[in-house]
């Protein structure tokens, strides 16, 4: 951990402290109530929102002139990896790459996603097998002012069965490595437990855990359970010891519910839901994470992929845009993730459409990105502009209510009170 800080350390950014500033303006989006509210003229202290439509301010304050924009709290995405690219080829990663240039790589991809809006993400695990956590160097290097980055919530390893979803041998010679606990692989709920324990000793704020098969990997069933509903609960059970959440990877029906039973926060991707997980998600307040806009990136190109994977995709993923419809329509909680790189990293706002195709309104999509988020996350610091909140907001040319994709081209980002993007 302390070798990627390091190499981080030296990473030239700009990350000078945040002024106070007066932003002035057209309108802002109350996200919560879906009305806009004129003029949008916001003090800045401290890197919070002190003040919405003050009567006065020192003489003296830095003006931010946005004229004809609209602004609304910085979005956030529930479902990212960092460390990674979709065109280099995940098995290249695997085998070739060190975590220090893993982290260099994700220094980038994380200026990209915060440029495009985006001011917080869960990053939900790394596939470069080490005792290093990279997300969670990430995140330190955020808060320390190293890096341009979005504020991470991260999850280091990603817990999985000998063989599951997320063992990155899969597929790979035996001779080449042997993964234990601390990388994710585990073959007991002792073993479930003692990953758990690791991540968080090393700084995991969030445990992910792959509750089925997937598509991106060399299983032969992608709605297969993998982690037994014992080892679920015992993870869940851990990470609740050290109030710490549970995030879901789950594509099969079974699956999913048998994760909701172990008590997880969210279920990621959810693409064979059925109704009565739906009535389950309901009852037990879990958020679905549907990373629906990925379809489109990966199917046109799914062919260069092995041809297992490309079976499973053609199969899995036209079905997760009609669970979605349905999940949406029986009022689900949802919070938007993208799986980038599979949509790539600074087109994380293609998702907000994506979701609208399946059903969602302009503003439930864009509540998905911020309250709804926010209310995964456990935080009460952003995902509006309010008055205490962080000053974490972002601005666009036209009204987001009427065109979604307005979003996808911001004009102005701010991260506590200091600007990245400008006019």
């Amino acid at each position: 951990m302390k070798f990627i800080l390091l190499i981080l350390s030296f990473i030239l950014a700009n990350t000078s402290a945040s002024a106070d500033s007066y932003i002035k303006a057209n309108a802002y989006l109350d996200v919560k109530s879906g009305k806009l509210v004129e003029p949008a003229n916001i003090l800045i202290k401290d890197g919070k929102i002190s003040a919405i439509n003050p009567e006065s301010v020192p003489q003296d304050i830095k003006v931010i002139e946005l004229k004809g924009q609209i602004l609304l709290p910085g979005l956030m995405d529930m479902h990212t990896h960092l460390d990674l690219d979709y065109s280099d080829g995940f098995g290249k990663i695997i085998t070739h790459e060190s975590a220090s240039k893993g982290a260099i790589r994700a220094t980038k991809n994380a200026e990209k996603t915060l440029m495009a809006g985006f001011t917080t993400v869960r990053n939900v695990g790394q596939v470069h097998i080490t005792g290093e956590l990279i997300g969670v160097a990430l995140s330190e290097a955020e808060q320390e002012g190293w890096i341009v980055s979005p504020r991470i919530i991260p999850a280091g390893h990603m817990v999985t069965i000998s063989g599951g979803h997320a063992d990155l041998t899969l597929g790979l010679s035996e001779n080449l490595f042997d993964p234990e606990p601390k990388h994710g692989v585990v073959n007991n709920m002792g073993e479930a437990i003692e990953a758990v324990r690791y991540q968080i000793k090393h700084g995991a704020k969030v445990i992910k855990i792959h509750a089925t098969a997937g598509v991106m990997s060399l299983e032969d069933s992608v709605g297969a359970q993998q982690l037994s509903d014992e080892e679920m609960k015992a993870i869940v059970e851990e990470a609740e010891r050290h109030h710490t959440k549970v995030a879901a990877h789950a594509h099969g029906a079974e699956g999913i519910k048998a994760a909701i039973n172990a008590g997880v926060s969210s279920i990621e991707h959810g693409s064979l839901l059925d109704d009565e997980g739906i009535r389950m998600m309901k009852k037990h307040n879990v958020f679905l994470v549907p990373t629906t806009g990925l379809v489109d990136f990966v199917m046109e190109g799914i062919d260069r992929n092995d041809p297992k994977i490309a079976a499973k995709a053609k199969y899995v993923l036209p079905l997760a845009k009609e669970n979605l419809s349905k999940a949406i329509k029986a009022g689900v909680k949802i919070a938007l993730g993208t799986d980038s790189p599979l949509i790539p990293h600074g087109d994380n706002a293609h998702e907000l459409s994506a979701m609208m195709e399946q059903g969602m309104s302009e503003l439930d999509a864009i509540q998905s990105a911020t309250i709804n988020s926010a209310e995964l996350l456990g935080v009460k610091d952003r995902g509006q502009i309010k008055q205490g909140m962080l000053a974490d907001i972002i601005a666009v040319s036209e009204n987001p209510l009427k065109n979604i994709k307005t979003l996808e081209d911001v004009t102005f980002v701010m991260k506590g009170g200091k600007v990245y993007k400008e006019l």
